[in-house]
């Protein structure tokens, strides 16, 4: 496959770092050489996304999780762009954008980033999705433009669907149960899953991810048209 001249997006999201590299190389490098991916349908991912974010307008840290320095929730869901990544003292062409879900402003002048998730997924770790949120602490620590901010904490905001409430059609809902994870700061270890991403996306057309469905399904259909 002809690699161009530049890439079609250099922008990283920081979602790719934990289901990108962990699903597929290959696909990854057509996404930001080539900007082709494999179509998704999320449909109720977006809808319950904006239903949690929005349940935490305005309030407070110690709210959320009582390990949390006190501060309040003032920011839902808005776009961050970093300055170019430099890994190991070299600037990159690569940048990071994305959306958070939700910062609070802490008494102390820091911030803390929370990351809301729907899920009944035992993935649903701080180690998985730490390089996630290491990459929004990096563009708003080191943004492109605007005061950059110190990210004291980092967590995620897990509900996972577990009964349906009420008893009829005006009236049903669905129950969760509500946990905060903890997500270390390790920048050390983001910067070195970011190197390891960029050498992928610098680097010629790798080798199909073995669990790749998406791979998988055209192998199998190019074998079947042949």
């Amino acid at each position: 496959m002809r690699k161009p001249v530049t890439p079609a997006r250099e922008n990283i999201s920081p979602s790719d770092l934990t289901f990108g590299l962990s699903t597929c190389k290959r696909c990854l490098w057509i996404k930001y050489w080539h900007k082709v991916t494999m179509p998704g349908a999320f449909p109720l991912v977006g809808t319950f996304s904006s239903l949690q974010e929005n349940v935490f307008r305005g309030v407070a840290t110690q709210e959320i999780d009582a390990s949390l320095r006190p501060g309040r929730v003032t920011k839902l869901a808005e776009w961050v762009k970093s300055k170019p990544l430099v890994i190991n003292g070299e600037p990159t062409r690569w940048r990071i954008l994305g959306k958070y879900d939700l910062v609070a402003e802490n008494e102390d002048g820091t911030v803390a980033l929370i990351d809301c998730k729907v899920s009944d997924n035992s993935r649903d770790s701080g180690e998985f999705y730490s390089p996630q949120l290491e990459a929004y602490a990096y563009a708003m620590e080191k943004p492109a433009a605007g005061r950059a901010l110190t990210v004291a904490t980092m967590g995620l905001l897990v509900w996972n669907p577990n009964k349906v409430i009420g008893s009829n059609a005006t009236t049903y809902g669905f129950g969760v149960t509500q946990v905060y994870v903890p997500v270390p700061r390790d920048e050390e270890k983001f910067l070195a899953v970011i190197g390891d991403f960029i050498s992928v996306l610098e680097g010629p057309l790798p080798e199909s991810g073995p669990t790749c469905t998406t791979c998988n399904y055209l192998l199998q259909r190019l074998s079947l048209e042949n």
